[in-house]
């Protein structure tokens, strides 16, 4: 959300050969929208439980996604085994999202978004095991400083650290899995047989029922202090980040070279980081810093390509 959702039903054409200057600002502003929503995440669950506010962030995007499916004349869903495949990404992109929103309420926004960007390096690991792709030596290098830079994570603790924190930096972690699992599940079974409008509404609609049964199952109170900053921050992360930007990335993907996009996605940590300690004044340690450092250069390493 490395961070493929989709690609198109009809044989993929790059209309440009490089990413211009419209794409350039475009792809700053998706990164910045991207990181701000970790904080916005952490605002937002001080109103609202917290996989219960997964659940209407799922809900708002997925009635939003169905309107613009109808708007484009195009079906809603298969009636095939891809509609299959498009249940089992709904489910690992809920575990996704319920380990994003649950773990936030153990740890910071500035741990959490450098831990959930660890999914390019899931993503390399699964693309060799299932895909056949080849381990060169920039994606290995990319491996380790991915690796390296979660280990400075963890190690870099600030005043507020304590054992409850541990948990939600591996539920943070978790969510990085499913995410990589839901990208490469989505290459092998998805890829070029839907169009993209598809993948972002599976993922979306598919992913509610399960949110909803863990948050009746985990959650014994969902309103919890509504405010209108939480509500603001529920509205940020449901209709901007899971609807607009990702469906203009989408769009981006038919325009430019998808190996070039890729390389820019190193910039949402840098944001998230920054807009947790700005936001949220949570502590920015030397551990946190480096690893912010090391696994944004792994994404870059990883996703670069020559040419």
């Amino acid at each position: 959300m490395a961070f493929d959702r989709g690609e198109t039903s009809k044989p993929f054409i790059v209309s440009k050969d490089h990413v211009d200057l419209k794409g350039f600002l475009i792809l700053i502003l998706l990164t910045m929208l991207w990181g701000c929503n970790y904080p916005a995440i952490k605002i937002s669950i001080i109103g609202f439980s917290p996989i219960f506010n997964a659940f209407l962030r799922s809900g708002i995007a997925s009635v939003l996604g169905i309107l613009y499916c109808m708007l484009i004349k195009q079906p809603l869903f298969h009636r095939d085994i891809r509609l299959f495949h498009g249940f089992m990404v709904g489910m690992l992109f809920g575990g996704e999202f319920i380990c994003i929103y649950f773990g936030m309420a153990y740890t910071d926004a500035t741990r959490a978004v450098i831990l959930v960007n660890f999914s390019p390096f899931v993503v390399t690991v699964g693309a060799y095991l299932f895909l056949r792709e080849k381990l060169g030596i920039g994606k290995i290098a990319g491996l380790l400083l991915g690796f390296t830079g979660a280990y400075l994570v963890f190690h870099g603790k600030p005043r507020t650290w304590n054992i409850s924190m541990l948990f939600g930096d591996l539920l943070e972690l978790g969510a990085a899995f499913f995410w990589g699992a839901t990208t490469v599940y989505i290459k092998k079974y998805l890829a070029g047989r839907v169009h993209p409008i598809h993948t972002f509404l599976y993922q979306l609609v598919f992913s509610v029922p399960i949110i909803f049964v863990c948050a009746c199952w985990l959650e014994t109170r969902w309103i919890l202090d509504i405010n209108t900053a939480a509500v603001l921050a529920l509205l940020y992360a449901s209709i901007v980040v899971a609807f607009a930007s990702y469906l203009t990335w989408f769009k981006l993907i038919h325009a430019y070279p998808v190996s070039q996009l890729a390389i820019f996605t190193f910039l949402s940590p840098v944001f998230g980081v920054a807009s947790g300690v700005i936001i949220l004044r949570e502590q920015l340690t030397a551990g946190l810093i480096l690893g912010l450092l090391s696994v944004s250069a792994g994404i870059y390493v990883t996703n670069y390509r020559k040419g």
